[in-house]
């Protein structure tokens, strides 16, 4: 009789799911924090328990680490970048978005379009592999980057020697799929790895492992591939760091010799005249570079916040690059000194108009985007626009404009935190209707929804069992700490001021941004030179169209432009356009006058040299009214607004009084 192998599980007798361990390991990590923050086995106060060693891989992950340094040194470097994502909520959709991206066109060393594999196929099926996830309390995402890739004639076969070395180490089977990218300099391999071991219950994979162990296991095996750094391959790399502006190596070494007064030898390798030369070298620029100042011979002081300053310079060298790839490939490259980097954090931002010239991902494995934008002022401008939904697909050559978000509180905000203080500190939907009867249900239930996004969001209110909120004194100061937390996921806000680039809005026959411009008050600046003097000619060829269509005149050196002017251009637009979706819809068209209500069923937007207008169609009728992003969330609804003065005033969920203009 063989004896049976058998794994124990903590819980309750009978248990059947994860849901009793979870319980327990919350309930461990509980006492542990009540108990004063020690680690279990030790005796220093402070040292709090944080669990990064619960989870598969944890005792490998340490063993990995803990390799000799001289064996560390010889292999090879590979970097692994790697996230944990929910996939409740949103989370599906992201991750079908982020499956799609990584497939996109461009990718291969061909310029083709990812494609995707895994263990068994070269071809692997995207939407099998989602539909598997479907369920899933959380997803793993890595970006495995080897510093020598471009040694291997591909990666596919590296990829899953290192997910079976994983598979050994966390000792289970692993659901995942890949997609190689040689688009930049450095090649790299996007993972995605389901949250499921092969019991189907949730992988739970030690911290350890995740920042170390994978890191070692993927070095292993291209050291085995490319055999150890030699000798000459490490000096050549340590020489090119010595004028690098960024966080090198031969930084990390200078920080671990320093003094608690932050001073440092430039001839602690002696004995080593290449190692000296070096170190030297790189005490020259950190001190032309303003970190570092030798204040006795051979005895350097180096700036406080060395590190962060260097890599901070690391990520701006890498922003300045990439504003000169885009702009090169566009014919429009520009002097180093018009080249800038929109910082809204900082504090400096101001407003950019301009246009598109390029988006990208600045954080592949975060799904963070960029916007090249040509700007007016004659400079070309790296924004970082945070996640991919935060901003709508823009067109090349659309003109917008871009803002900081603002990060204080919001009239919702202003509005519970006045009913709270005349209701002893809590709010309710009774409370509130109470304070002002003519508001909707509906409209109350958008403040219950906000109250909800900040009590997840690190528990800024609390929920009363009966189902009201407690409110703070202080809680618009929460509100806007909560804003700022939005802010650093989408810290932007774009607007676009035209779809159509600056050659077709020339001689459209609809109100365009130039129009705009040639009759308003205060125009935008614009710079002799860049995108500004390419506005300037543009204005002026615009002038002439309008002449010739007698929507302007010449007297003496000035132009005078036609009474409703827009007004005129606007509408011979839209009756243009409405006669094409009519046929489309079988529907006539009826004007919308201001004063009107736009009621109707909303089926889509249309972007016109006039901007962007909303298809309200009713049982026998349709009509064009300016567009909101409100109504993007409300697509083949019911939807009603005021038309006033070329804008509608959407009361979406909300009574008289209360329309989202």
């Amino acid at each position: 009789m063989q004896d049976d192998k058998f794994e124990p599980r903590l819980g309750r007798i009978g248990a059947r799911d994860g849901k009793a361990e979870r319980r327990y390991q919350q309930r461990v990590l509980k006492s542990a924090a009540l108990a004063g923050g020690r680690r279990f086995g030790g005796t220093s106060p402070g040292a709090g328990f944080q669990g990064n060693r619960i989870g598969r891989g944890a005792g490998i992950g340490r063993v990995l680490a803990s390799r000799g340094t001289h064996a560390a040194f010889r292999a090879r470097r590979v970097v692994v970048k790697s996230r944990i994502v929910k996939l409740k909520g949103q989370g599906q959709k992201a991750a079908r978005l982020h499956l799609r991206y990584i497939q996109r066109d461009g990718v291969t060393r061909e310029g083709l379009p990812g494609e995707l594999y895994d263990v068994e196929h070269d071809r692997a099926d995207g939407e099998a592999f989602l539909k598997r996830c479907d369920g899933d309390r959380h997803q793993f995402r890595f970006i495995v980057s080897v510093e020598d890739a471009a040694q291997y004639e591909e990666l596919k076969g590296f990829t899953r020697r290192f997910m079976a070395r994983m598979e050994e180490d966390l000792g289970t089977h692993l659901d995942w799929v890949a997609v190689d990218h040689y688009n930049t300099g450095h090649p790299h391999t996007h993972i995605m790895l389901r949250g499921k071991d092969e019991r189907g219950q949730d992988l739970v994979i030690a911290r350890d492992y995740l920042s170390t162990g994978m890191r070692e296991r993927a070095a292993e095996i291209v050291t085995l591939d490319l055999g150890p750094r030699s000798d000459l391959e490490i000096e050549a790399n340590l020489a090119r760091e010595v004028e690098q502006e960024r966080f090198t190596s031969l930084d990390r070494g200078l920080l671990k010799e320093t003094d608690d007064e932050g001073h440092v030898r430039s001839d602690m390798t002696a004995g080593d005249a290449f190692r000296q030369t070096l170190r030297a070298g790189r005490l020259q620029k950190l001190k032309r570079l303003g970190l570092a100042e030798e204040v006795t011979p051979g005895t350097w002081k180096l700036a406080k916040g060395l590190e962060p300053a260097l890599r901070r310079m690391g990520e701006r060298g890498d922003v300045i690059k990439t504003l000169h790839r885009e702009m090169t490939e566009k014919g429009l490259a520009r002097a180093p000194s018009d080249y800038a980097v929109h910082d809204p954090a900082g504090g400096q931002a101001r407003r950019i108009v301009g246009r598109v010239i390029g988006r990208g991902l600045s954080d592949e494995l975060n799904d963070r985007h960029y916007l090249i934008v040509d700007g007016l002022d004659g400079r070309a401008h790296y924004v970082d626009i945070g996640r991919s939904e935060s901003v709508e697909a823009l067109p090349d050559g659309a003109i917008v404009a871009i803002t900081p978000k603002p990060v204080e509180p919001r009239e919702v905000d202003r509005t519970i935190a006045e009913i709270a203080a005349a209701n002893g500190g809590r709010y309710d939907i009774d409370a509130h209707l109470c304070h002002d009867p003519t508001t909707s249900r509906d409209f109350v239930e958008t403040h219950i929804r906000r109250l909800e996004a900040m009590r997840r969001q690190g528990g800024l209110v609390e929920r009363e069992p009966d189902g009201s909120w407690a409110i703070a004194p202080d809680h618009l100061e929460r509100a806007a700490s909560f804003e700022r937390g939005l802010a650093r996921s989408s810290p932007v806000l774009v607007e676009t001021l035209s779809a159509w680039p600056l050659e077709r809005q020339v001689t459209a026959n609809g109100a365009t941004w130039l129009d705009r411009e040639l009759v308003a008050e205060k125009p935008e600046p614009l710079r002799e030179g860049g995108f500004g003097g390419d506005v300037r000619g543009a204005l002026a060829l615009r002038r002439q169209w309008l002449v010739g269509q007698e929507l302007a005149r010449e007297e003496q050196d000035r132009i005078v432009y036609r009474a409703n002017m827009l007004g005129i251009l606007r509408r011979r637009e839209l009756l243009r356009v409405a006669g094409q979706l009519s046929g489309e819809l079988g529907l006539p068209y009826v004007e919308a006058e201001s004063g009107q209500k736009a009621t109707g069923t909303y089926r889509r937007h249309v972007d016109l040299g006039s901007g962007r207008f909303a298809v309200i169609e009713k049982s026998r009728e349709f009509t064009l009214v300016p567009w909101r992003p409100v109504l993007e969330r409300h697509i083949g609804k019911q939807v009603s607004g005021i038309v006033r003065e070329g804008r509608v005033s959407w009361m979406i969920g909300r009574q008289r009084g209360s329309g989202v203009s």
